[in-house]
């Protein structure tokens, strides 16, 4: 078993640093070439699986890593989210259909259990725990947002695109997290929650250029 679970760890990592790399292009190209959409179906795939991987690997004996495990469902709303994003357009549907809500609603759920489990880590001092306030919050805010543009995105013609671009960075957020923690065994909390302020940058950059359009 522990071979195994080895195994699927190298596997976890290839295809993390995969994404990481293919969401890195994505980001440098033309946004919506084609060598944008290649990079970002490349970057999809690897982050789901390798996410995947994380849920098993997280839950194993003498692996058991609760935050991790959060985490990577985080990384799959992010991925899922932003991919299903791409159908909220008023020519494609008129609302929102229920793999959307089912998305964003797990996301939801795990993002309450997220804030629950860092107030009681607070609360007995055990070292971290505002990590889970931190990304539970941030994933209960996204979930909060995809709701309201559920409602709203046949009203807003740029509702999706924003959407799309801020959970697609909310991925790579977590991808290169994930490398500086687990690759490179970097495990401050400036290395955790940097990458999410510097990417938060780039959501709100976007989001601007994209409502003088």
């Amino acid at each position: 078993m522990e071979q195994t679970i080895k195994i699927l760890i190298y596997i976890h990592a290839f295809l993390g640093g995969l994404g990481l790399i293919f969401g890195m292009m994505s980001i440098l190209v033309k946004k919506g070439g084609i060598n944008h959409k290649k990079a970002g179906k490349i970057f999809s795939y690897a982050m789901v699986i390798s996410s995947l991987i994380s849920l098993f690997v997280a839950r194993m004996p003498n692996h058991e890593n609760l935050f991790l495990f959060l985490i990577g469902i985080f990384t799959i709303y992010m991925v899922f989210s932003g991919n299903r994003a791409l159908t909220l357009k008023s020519k494609l549907k008129l609302k929102a259909d229920t793999i959307d809500k089912l998305i964003s609603g797990i996301m939801l759920v795990a993002s309450i259990v997220m804030i629950v489990i860092g107030i009681y880590g607070m609360v007995n001092k055990i070292d971290k725990s505002i990590l889970y306030i931190f990304f539970g919050g941030l994933g209960g805010f996204m979930a909060l947002k995809d709701f309201q543009t559920f409602k709203a995105f046949t009203e807003n013609k740029n509702a999706w695109i924003r959407n799309h671009i801020g959970r697609m960075i909310g991925a790579l957020i977590a991808s290169v997290t994930a490398f500086m923690v687990a690759g490179l065994h970097i495990g401050s909390l400036l290395v955790w929650i940097t990458p999410t302020l510097i990417g938060t940058g780039y959501i709100i950059y976007w989001t601007k250029k994209i409502k003088t359009v």
